[in-house]
């Protein structure tokens, strides 16, 4: 694959998260009642940023959770590939909250459909709503974000990757194209 252009630097991530993390507040108005969830792997660092935001607007703390969805997934296939299962951690009860499932990018939706799926197991939660970094369509479910960093219309050649580290030049989203095969 080669890099075909980068979509968002450092400080248009942190700029997108905090956008977010206010659209939240309003649409939720405030933070009763209200929990976010971040799916494996990069969203549960958002969800983390977006936490921050939102304790440092409202001076509140908020419940925050981490989701796996392996094995909630429709497209692994678990007889034919090693599949390695990484922890969830739900630490409150679910029920009559507002959840905000946080991941990366949106593409087909699988993953935010698997989420769901796997929340549910944990309860009856009052509503779930969904922020992602980058939505770039191609969607194969009716699945929307609710709230979204940068829409990224992409070819189904693209790939979206995302780079999240702890020091500020290694924060950054990229687009990447297949090499063709001649």
């Amino acid at each position: 694959m080669r890099e075909k252009a980068q979509i968002m630097n450092g400080e248009e991530i942190r700029r997108a998260l905090m956008r977010i993390a206010h659209e939240i507040l309003e649409r939720n108005h405030g933070t009763d009642h209200l929990a976010i969830v971040g799916v494996r792997n990069r969203g549960d660092v958002l969800a983390h940023r977006i936490v921050d935001n939102i304790e440092r607007i409202e001076g509140a703390q908020i419940p925050i959770g981490i989701m796996d969805t392996t094995l909630y997934r429709d497209d692994v296939d678990l007889f034919k590939q090693t599949v390695v299962v990484n922890h969830t951690d739900i630490p409150f009860d679910v029920n009559g909250m507002r959840i905000v499932l946080v991941d990366d990018v949106l593409y087909t939706g699988r993953t935010t459909r698997a989420a769901m799926d796997a929340l549910m197991d944990f309860g009856r939660p009052a509503a779930i709503q969904l922020a992602v970094l980058v939505d770039r369509g191609h969607r194969e479910l009716p699945i929307a974000a609710d709230y979204v960093g940068k829409n990224i219309p992409t070819s189904k050649r693209e790939v979206v990757r995302v780079h999240l580290g702890e020091a500020e030049e290694e924060n950054y989203v990229i687009l990447l194209e297949k090499e063709e095969r001649e």
